[in-house]
């Protein structure tokens, strides 16, 4: 056995070793990191450096071009313009579907109908002046569109533009159509088409970008999926409502039909985007505080669906015998079952509605309240479309799906119900107008997520976004 002490090379590296270890580590005066660290560091800023030098554009250059969240520069008309996203349309989509409801209620009368054409003119002048910021928007500051078709949640609003033109379609069609004649109606006829163009390429779209790009954790999915999907039913919706007003026979039954092929892209692909929403709150927490209100966006597309497969079916029971739209059932009641059908189908929707409905209030009632924002207006327009369900002359979603069912059944329970949903809406669209305008005028209200954000650089740069992206509330 060797002793260690006597070998002197053990002895050595021992002493070698006690040495390293009691003597201080040097450190950078600046920094406060060991001196070999601060070398290595100083090292990978000269790579960035000149990497930077040789592709990107300088920092100073960016900043300019880029400013931050809160720029004490940035206020009046400028900051409104660069602030304004397509999410503010969310505000005409259920401005629009109250004038619908109060047109179309069991219980109606003259002043009903003056309320009506007040919030349609509203609703005019709101998507008018909407439309003409979001053009200067995009026209002085080009790059902010490519920074929204980025962005995870703002690129889903850009289906809110087609969903509040298609309310004012459905009020031309309800109450200028038939005081000045046919023009308006061929008017409406014309809108409807830009309508669904728009629609199915925001559907399309969000359908072609979850499938290639998003590759995000299901917890991160939200009901504003549901948005775009929603444009494509509502401009089935309005179809079945123009072709009931337009003269020519030929185009009724050709917009019928497209009517239907739009109802079978919106409607399943909505049930398939909820069973993936229902299987993501079941088996993760909660949502946040902050967008617990979408939680009521799933009563949407379901009220929709219902509410247009019965204005679709019952024009179809009148057009198909004129217009012998299938041959080879002429001496069966096509139409009359097509009907028939649909009203039971109506039912099953509106009753999968109430499941929503009821969950959506008891979440936001136990979230112990929740600060206010622009999803605020999505109170309004689901619960209105639930209403609207069975309306006699077609019309629109819970409310309307709901007014719907009472006059196509003769119910008095549904027509009792749609008007208390009605006056909920209207007063909801009150208080919510007023929080709006209140915050407006601080231009608390104009703020957008895409600008600051590395997508918004990355589309100022032309570099393609990147595989994941954060979360946004």
């Amino acid at each position: 056995m060797h002793d260690q002490t006597s070998n002197p090379n053990t002895a050595a590296g021992d002493l070698r070793q006690q040495d390293a270890n009691t003597r201080p580590v040097e450190h950078s005066e600046q920094h406060g990191m060991p001196l070999t660290a601060q070398k290595s560091a100083d090292v990978e800023t000269a790579i960035s450096d000149a990497v930077t030098a040789q592709g990107d554009p300088p920092v100073a250059e960016e900043k300019n071009d880029l400013p931050p969240e809160y720029d004490p520069r940035d206020h009046g008309a400028r900051r409104i313009i660069r602030n304004f996203t397509p999410s503010w349309f969310i505000i005409t989509m259920s401005t629009g579907v109250l004038s619908i409801m109060c047109h179309q209620l069991p219980y109606n009368g003259h002043w009903l109908q003056v309320i009506s054409v007040i919030f349609f003119v509203t609703n005019l002048v709101l998507f008018l002046t909407f439309t003409i910021l979001s053009v200067l928007r995009y026209s002085l500051y080009p790059q902010l569109f490519s920074a929204v078709l980025r962005h995870p949640h703002q690129s889903l609003f850009m289906a809110t533009f087609p969903v509040g033109l298609a309310t004012l379609v459905n009020m031309v069609v309800l109450v200028c159509a038939p005081e000045w004649g046919h023009g308006l109606a061929t008017l409406a006829w014309v809108l409807w088409w830009i309508v669904t163009v728009l629609a199915l390429t925001t559907c399309f779209h969000l359908t072609y970008v979850i499938m290639t790009h998003r590759r995000g954790e299901l917890e991160e999915m939200t009901a504003l999926y549901l948005i775009p999907i929603v444009a494509v039913v509502i401009a089935a919706t309005t179809g079945g409502l123009v072709a009931s007003a337009i003269p020519n026979e030929g185009h009724k039954l050709w917009t019928l039909i497209i009517s239907f092929v739009l109802w079978g892209i919106g409607s399943p692909l909505s049930w398939i985007i909820l069973t993936l929403y229902f299987l993501r709150m079941t088996v993760h927490e909660p949502l946040k505080r902050e967008v617990i209100v979408s939680l009521l966006l799933p009563i949407g597309p379901l009220s929709l669906s219902g509410f247009s497969i019965i204005t679709l079916c019952k024009l179809a029971m009148h057009l198909f015998p004129k217009t012998h739209a299938i041959p080879h059932a002429t001496h069966l009641p096509a139409g009359e079952v097509l009907y028939t059908v649909s009203v039971l189908l109506g039912l099953i929707l509106w009753g999968f509605s109430i499941v929503w409905f009821f969950v959506a209030v008891m979440m936001i009632a136990r979230s112990g309240g929740f600060p206010f924002n622009m999803g605020w207006w999505g109170f309004i327009f689901p619960v209105g479309a639930y209403s609207v369900h069975f309306i006699p002359e077609e019309t629109r979603v819970f409310t309307l799906l709901t007014i719907t069912l009472g006059n196509e059944l003769e119910s008095k329970f549904f027509k009792v119900l749609s008007c208390i949903f009605t006056v909920a809406c209207a007063i909801m669209w009150l208080i919510i107008a007023a929080m709006t305008i209140q915050r407006s005028l601080t231009f608390k209200m104009f703020f957008a997520p895409c600008l600051g954000t590395d997508l918004y650089m990355k589309a100022r740069r032309g570099l393609p976004a990147p595989a994941k992206t954060d979360k946004v509330v």
